[in-house]
């Protein structure tokens, strides 16, 4: 009897949908919380050095992003090449995935440590001629870059554990790492309790040793836990075909969340060209945002092995159902965003120390932004079902319409024409047209990969 007729059918294929969606997802969305709050944390530590400070980390903030896009990337085509193997009851062809995702991860270190080492000075010189601020910046990034194997290896293992639904293990592993973060985040920053006080330097330091922290334990959970796949470091060699499967949907992804560097870079410079502080406030968005969008991407994450497993085993009604709930739920976690950006915006600046000038700026720009959720809601779940379907191209047509052809343009127009108020309208103007183009590409793959499925079971 060989493993594909002994290995029982994995939860996914066989648990009630809306049950295994939560299941799969909450743990998840309870961790990525968990991470908004420390990036949350940490910017408001940062914020209490200076208010250059608060600006170096946030146009630090394209290389870190960068740096999530190759891990998170090459985590979506890891997560969908292994879930679908899975339901096709190729467990060999899964294992191989697992070993050449933990090549990829330390291949990935590598070039951003030397990226960290040689170029940290050169970005923020780019950017901005005030010393401070470039100081301050090259000392953040270049800790973050050259002790980014803890990064890589965590989002490595967490997909794996995801893929195979144990999505409370990385429940407990992203939040370790954070609650780690949160915790020496002060001690560094102001030398409490007889630690060396290190500045923006020691919030740098606070966060790598929590992603080495949840690192590690992602990777005892895999090798203690996680019975579907298994690991054979001693005889592993790349295997470029199974590389490729994984890069034809992750390539697509990274340049997805990758576009977002870029335009935020763009951002950045249209900004410092009214004052640092329009920077630092674009900067308190993004750390804001989070605490919105990172809920949703975790329900993305539970979702995406979900509808990759029941691609693989055939079964398009529990396809549809998923994708369903999903869009509901991403929409409720977005209009509570919403209401919390508009009525609070004062409240939500206050926790940055933000000046009577980064108010003014601040208290219009996150009331005008928040109406861009609704529509970013819908977006965000139709690109990773694209992902999950193996259409990842479509999502990076959707990313670059809202970042680059809309969005970066719109802005760079209306800094020119109007106020600055007024640039803060780019970004519900580059939902509203990636919201369109999600609608006609949904009605595109359900045409072409879930209608046939229907035709099958007729």
């Amino acid at each position: 009897m060989n493993k594909s007729e002994t290995q029982s059918e994995n939860k996914m294929g066989t648990m009630s949908v809306s049950k295994l969606l939560i299941s799969m997802s909450v743990p998840i969305m309870i961790s990525m919380f968990v991470q908004a709050l420390y990036n949350i944390v940490d910017s408001i530590f940062v914020a209490k050095i200076s208010e250059n400070a608060l600006t170096a980390v946030s146009l630090a903030f394209p290389i870190q992003n960068l740096m999530i896009a190759v891990a998170s990337g090459t985590g979506v085509g890891v997560n969908a090449l292994l879930s679908k193997s899975l339901g096709e009851k190729k467990f060999k062809t899964a294992d191989k995935a697992a070993n050449n995702a933990v090549f990829l991860a330390f291949s990935s270190f590598v070039v951003f440590a030397l990226i960290g080492i040689f170029f940290s000075h050169t970005f923020f010189a780019m950017q901005t001629d005030i010393e401070e601020i470039i100081d301050y910046g090259t000392s953040y990034l270049s800790i973050v870059c050259m002790v980014s194997i803890g990064s890589f290896g965590q989002v490595c293992f967490e997909r794996l554990l995801q893929a195979t639904g144990k999505t409370l293990c990385t429940m407990v592993t992203q939040s370790t790492g954070a609650i780690i973060n949160i915790i020496l985040d002060p001690l560094f920053i102001f030398g409490l309790f007889g630690f060396p006080k290190m500045g923006i330097a020691g919030a740098a330091i606070a966060t790598v040793i929590g992603q080495c922290t949840a690192c590690l334990l992602a990777l005892y959970f895999n090798l203690k836990k996680n019975k579907e796949i298994h690991f054979n470091f001693k005889d592993f060699r790349p295997d470029i075909k199974i590389i490729g499967s994984i890069y034809a949907v992750g390539i697509p992804s990274i340049l997805m969340i990758a576009i977002s560097s870029v335009m935020t870079f763009g951002m950045n410079k249209i900004f410092l060209a009214f004052t640092t502080t329009a920077t630092a406030v674009f900067g308190v968005y993004y750390k804001l945002q989070s605490f919105v969008f990172m809920p949703v991407f975790g329900l993305n994450n539970g979702m995406v092995p979900i509808v990759a497993y029941n691609f693989g085993a055939r079964k398009p009604d529990r396809i549809k159902k998923t994708i369903f709930l999903s869009i509901t739920y991403a929409m409720i976690i977005m209009l509570i965003g919403f209401g919390v950006f508009m009525f609070f915006p004062k409240q939500l600046l206050g926790f940055f120390n933000a000046s009577e000038n980064m108010m003014e700026i601040g208290v219009p720009a996150l009331r005008i932004i928040s109406f861009s959720f609704l529509m970013a809601a819908f977006g965000v779940v139709c690109s990773s079902v694209f992902q999950a379907l193996r259409h990842g191209l479509l999502s990076l047509i959707i990313s670059v319409m809202r970042q680059l052809v809309v969005l970066l343009p719109c802005a760079f127009i209306l800094s020119k024409v109007a106020t600055l108020t007024s640039v803060w309208l780019a970004f519900p103007i580059s939902e509203a047209v990636a919201c369109a183009f999600s609608i006609a590409f949904l009605r595109y793959v359900y045409k072409l990969e879930i209608e046939p499925m229907n035709a099958e079971k007729k």
